[in-house]
């Protein structure tokens, strides 16, 4: 067991010092503290999500899937958390907005690379994407890890494999095929049957947290591009049926 430090207090040991004056408004008006604040929580959000799903990586990879199914569980209750986060940005107003919009300069969400690494984390991985950050910086080191090392989908697609299933050419529909011969028996492969329910769990959870996101950002702007040059809505909208993973989708239409 961890000693207890002598005289920690509950302030110094949250650094509450360096998290509560890390919110620093450019403007004076009264609506960019939420702004930040929403910004700031969400990214501290998803550092818990990385630190959570490189956990359930590992774990799927060793077949431990009940302690698995504990860290995917708190992903998808994380994703929750942030996407209703959007219902208090959308208090927001679009006149509110406009007032202190200029200072956010070519700042965007757009270069969260927090985000990008949990998509490449979870199977979406695209390494376009690594062109969006300087060749030596943290960020783009982060995302290239993030790249060469198993996702979550190839971890599952793995356990699958090690239990003898045929994934063929590792195609959506030679998947889906695969996972229906799980479904159909769930009661023999209850723990893989298991682990495809919360991988649908974690995929249903991003796309509710896309969904809102894109009403928010059209509340709030409405069809302008977004600040650093982003397409704005009409590019939330474009990601708004990707899946990490299809073929559990697919699947349904066949039992």
């Amino acid at each position: 067991m961890t000693a207890t430090p002598a005289g920690m207090t509950y302030a110094h040991y949250l650094r509450l010092d360096q998290i509560l004056t890390a919110q620093q408004p450019l403007s004076d008006l009264h609506d960019e503290t939420l702004f930040i604040v929403i910004h700031q929580t969400m990214e501290l959000w998803m550092k818990e999500l990385l630190h959570e799903l490189r956990l359930a990586i590992q774990l799927v990879g060793e077949d431990r899937f009940a302690e698995a199914y504990k860290a995917m569980a708190r992903i998808s209750r994380i994703q929750a958390v942030m996407t209703l986060s959007w219902d208090v940005l959308s208090t927001l107003t679009p006149v509110d907005y406009l007032k202190f919009r200029d200072v956010l300069g070519t700042s965007s969400g757009f270069q969260s690379s927090q985000f990008r690494e949990i998509e490449f984390g979870l199977g979406l991985k695209n390494p376009a994407f690594l062109e969006h950050y300087p060749q030596e910086s943290p960020e783009r080191a982060a995302l290239k890890a993030a790249l060469d090392q198993p996702s979550l989908r190839e971890a599952s697609i793995a356990a699958l494999q090690r239990s003898e299933f045929d994934v063929g050419d590792g195609s959506v529909q030679a998947l889906a095929a695969a996972w229906l011969q799980v479904y159909r028996d769930e009661e023999r492969w209850f723990e893989l049957y298991e682990l495809a329910e919360k991988l649908v769990d974690i995929d249903d959870a991003l796309a509710s947290w896309r969904h809102k996101h894109v009403l928010t950002v059209e509340r709030i702007i409405g069809g302008k591009r977004g600040t650093g040059g982003s397409a704005g809505a009409p590019y939330l909208r474009s990601t708004l049926d990707k899946r990490i993973f299809p073929e559990l989708w697919a699947l349904r239409t066949d039992l």
